[in-house]
């Protein structure tokens, strides 16, 4: 077990300690939606770590793709979790928000992430137990062959494979969710458009609309803002045909604590003051 001081950076995401080759703790974002970790160029600096221009490596990030510079790790630690002589990719990007760099973590199998946003702490450590922690909702995930935590929801009662995603500040749907919406006649836009950053240079516009209503198993959400838009990872997700949305740190941190379990393939989530059913509400 590990557990550290946390807490939410200015747009709401979890940061997490990292140690690299010995040093630190550095900040890092911790970030379900990615399969890749990355330094920032000012801690590959610090570091004195040699950025390979000669080694690059392909970021796939919400809105584009780009060939990046990369470094030599010989060890990261973040609690249980630890890599060693690994190449990650150097990347500054506005969605880093001053951290030191990017915790991906979807290509975890027997860990599991421990959120406590009231106390301040972060755990990373190894999942064992199949019970539900006392005073959680559980709900159901399915962990993708790439490594993505998915819930089951339904949109204003639309069918939608929903992504948990720590690195996002914002929750986003893709067109596909927005035309089922439209369809229906239960899509509310607000006409108003945002700009969306990802890890790479790219800028999508997106649009922003209110979904009526979003179920995630038990718990049902009114009234969440969505920006939907082109974007690119749901094509590299392959869920850019069907109704698909990311679930971001504007749901996500809502609540007291959550838990994400990807050996057990769980999402438990505590203290739950948006609308839920009755009989899911957690003191």
């Amino acid at each position: 077990m590990f557990a550290s001081p946390t807490r939410k950076d200015h747009v709401g995401r979890i940061l997490a300690p990292v140690m690299i080759n010995g040093q630190g703790p550095f900040r890092f974002i911790v970030d379900t939606g990615a399969s890749h970790s990355t330094v920032s160029p000012a801690l590959a600096s610090l570091l004195g770590l040699d950025v390979a221009d000669k080694s690059p490596i392909l970021v796939n990030g919400i809105t584009g793709t780009a060939l990046v510079p990369s470094v030599q790790i010989d060890r990261l630690e973040a609690g249980a979790l630890s890599l060693e002589n690994t190449r990650f990719p150097v990347i500054w990007a506005p969605l880093m928000a001053g951290a030191d760099g990017i915790l991906g973590v979807a290509g975890l199998r027997r860990e599991r992430i421990f959120v406590e946003f009231t106390r301040n702490r972060v755990c990373v450590s190894r999942s064992n137990s199949v019970h539900t922690p006392l005073g959680f909702i559980s709900i159901p995930a399915v962990r993708l062959a790439s490594g993505l935590m998915t819930v089951n929801a339904r949109v204003a009662g639309i069918r939608a494979r929903a992504v948990i995603d720590t690195g996002a500040e914002r929750s986003l749907g893709n067109i596909a969710l927005r035309d089922a919406l439209e369809r229906v006649g239960t899509a509310r836009n607000k006409a108003n458009t945002t700009d969306v950053f990802g890890s790479t240079d790219a800028i999508v516009r997106g649009e922003i609309g209110t979904a009526p209503m979003i179920a995630l198993g038990p718990i049902k959400i009114a009234d969440v803002d969505l920006i939907y838009g082109d974007f690119h990872i749901f094509d590299v997700w392959k869920m850019q045909d069907r109704p698909a949305l990311i679930i971001g740190m504007d749901v996500l941190g809502s609540v007291r604590s959550l838990v994400i379990d990807f050996r057990n393939q769980e999402l438990y989530l505590e203290g739950v003051y948006f609308n839920t059913r009755p009989d899911s509400r957690v003191p």
